[in-house]
């Protein structure tokens, strides 16, 4: 099944005229956006630079606020309060940390509708994205308040004669903090709540595209939680992230970003030896055998390939199905995919794609696609830009491909989905395997065998079997190899943000 024209899709065009004058979101509501400055020290200030950063929705291509481009000293300033903070936060009890935590919850509901228009207005996502965002956001910091208060570390015992030991987990204490532009607020979320719950300070950049919705917390919690604990420095990676990865105050910088910028951040952090969490780029294999629900396959394809218009590090981008079933599969996602409604976030609530953050990632995207078109590889559908305003790329399938093709090896971060075949089950493996990335992946089968046996086998920090890019706060996410270290998430995230310490007693004296 081949379909190859904008017929195809249901788009969403036409939507009411909005301006940077108005800031209204498809001229529905008004857009709250927050103070300018950065936010340190519990308050907006102004940065040491008059440069401003254009925010861009990109739905519209049109300019709907700018930020400050921060400096190594609107840094410095940042982490100089943030150890000032860190004293006294770093003593406070976990129920402390936890009422705290779970305020900050219940501000973020509050004012629900705000971030969801914010996040739609900054990043074009469809409003049931940016529902699904805030609500895990919420979930992120309730989730992280109780476990606070649940960490057991090795029993206290005498491990040597004569001698008491004690294992106390302490705060690492200033922790810089870079996130990207795809889930803005809530991989801003991910990484402040542990934070803040182990007993740390944070100092944090945001993406310099998508920087609106963390602004709006620091002004929605600014004096309603201790000053200095979470500060906001905006602007780009090559100065702020640099000054955070190399500032001799800071313990830990995390980011989640690109390999590029996480190896970037690593070899600066390098230098003074600070510890790194690095979260970092994903192409999720989908294993089909031929006993699989093909149809319930497709779907969770259509689902976990596409949402947030594929600018997701765990999606369902690169199919490997049975050789015997590959056309039927095929198929059946074809049929999935051009169901798929394209458009701006306020053209209707059936929208289920928004478009590309920005003009350059637009234009990447659209180089993949030609790339793929001149190497003679098949579209089944999609497979180009849509006209008219706004960075929107068709839902793309690309089948029968090669194994090796650069399409199926990149990280494309977009709503094309490719589908290669295999012959066996050491085959799909290694094919698997073979990719730099080891993020996630899915295992789609009705073998309680094969369920078992292949997710063991794949290098990847999480697998699912029969579904795809399903996440819990109770458990960890992270990958292996280009995708980076540490977790995300569960428990094991409050570990990668404290530390142990032994303290052993000598009492045969």
């Amino acid at each position: 099944m081949t379909l190859t024209n904008t017929e195809q899709f249901s788009v969403r065009r036409s939507r009411a005229d909005h301006s940077a004058d108005d800031h209204s979101l498809a001229g529905v509501l008004p857009l709250p956006l927050p103070p300018g400055g950065h936010f340190i020290g519990g308050s907006f200030v102004p940065g040491s630079s008059t440069q401003l950063i254009d925010v861009v929705d990109p739905t519209t291509e049109q300019v709907i606020a700018s930020v400050q481009a921060g400096t190594a000293a609107d840094v410095d300033s940042a982490v100089d309060a943030a150890v000032a903070a860190q004293k006294s936060w770093g003593v406070t009890t976990p129920k402390e940390r936890s009422e705290v935590l779970n305020l900050i919850a219940n501000i973020i509901e509050a004012n629900r509708e705000a971030f969801e228009i914010i996040e739609s207005a900054n990043t074009g996502k469809p409003r049931t994205v940016a529902e699904d965002d805030v609500s895990s956001t919420i979930d992120t910091f309730r989730f992280m308040a109780g476990a606070s208060r649940t960490l057991t570390s090795m029993a206290g015992g005498d491990y040597a004669s004569g001698h008491t030991s004690v294992i106390l987990r302490e705060p690492v204490g200033v922790v810089g903090v870079i996130t990207p532009w795809n889930y803005p607020l809530l991989m801003a979320a991910w990484k402040i709540a542990p934070i803040l719950a182990a007993g740390n300070s944070i100092v944090l950049k945001p993406s310099e595209q998508t920087p609106l919705s963390t602004l709006k917390l620091a002004e929605l919690v600014a004096g309603r939680i201790p000053d200095g604990i979470l500060n906001v420095v905006t602007g780009q990676g090559r100065t702020v992230g640099q000054r955070l990865a190399d500032h001799p105050d800071i313990a830990l910088v995390a980011l989640t970003g690109s390999v590029v910028s996480g190896q970037a951040v690593a070899e600066t952090a390098a230098k003074s030896v600070k510890r790194v969490h690095l979260e970092l780029g994903g192409k999720a294999p989908v294993v089909v055998f031929p006993d699989a629900d093909l149809r319930a396959a497709a779907a969770g394809v259509r689902n976990a390939g596409f949402w947030n218009a594929g600018q997701d590090c765990g999606a369902a981008c690169r199919v490997l199905v049975h050789e015997s079933v590959a056309e039927e599969f095929t198929e059946h996602l074809v049929r999935e995919v051009s169901t798929l409604v394209v458009g701006a976030p306020g053209a209707g609530n059936d929208v289920e794609i928004g478009p590309m953050i920005s003009h350059p990632h637009f234009e990447r995207v659209q180089e993949s696609l030609a790339e793929a078109k001149a190497a003679g590889l098949n579209v089944a559908i999609g497979g180009s830009a849509l006209e008219g305003p706004g960075y929107f790329i068709e839902p793309t399938v690309i089948s029968h491909v090669p194994a090796g093709a650069p399409i199926a090896t990149q990280e494309i971060f977009g709503p094309v989905v490719t589908v290669e075949t295999f012959s066996s089950t050491e085959e799909a493996v290694t094919r698997a395997n073979e990719s730099p990335y080891g993020l996630s992946a899915s295992v789609w089968t009705r073998d309680s065998g094969l369920s078992l046996s292949v997710p063991k086998q794949l290098d990847f920090g999480t697998v699912w079997v029969n579904s795809h890019l399903v996440l819990a706060c109770e458990v960890p996410w992270g990958g292996f190899k280009g995708s980076g270290y540490g977790r995300d998430l569960s428990l094991y995230a409050l570990d990668d943000y404290s530390r142990t310490k032994h303290v052993m007693i000598n009492h045969s004296a």
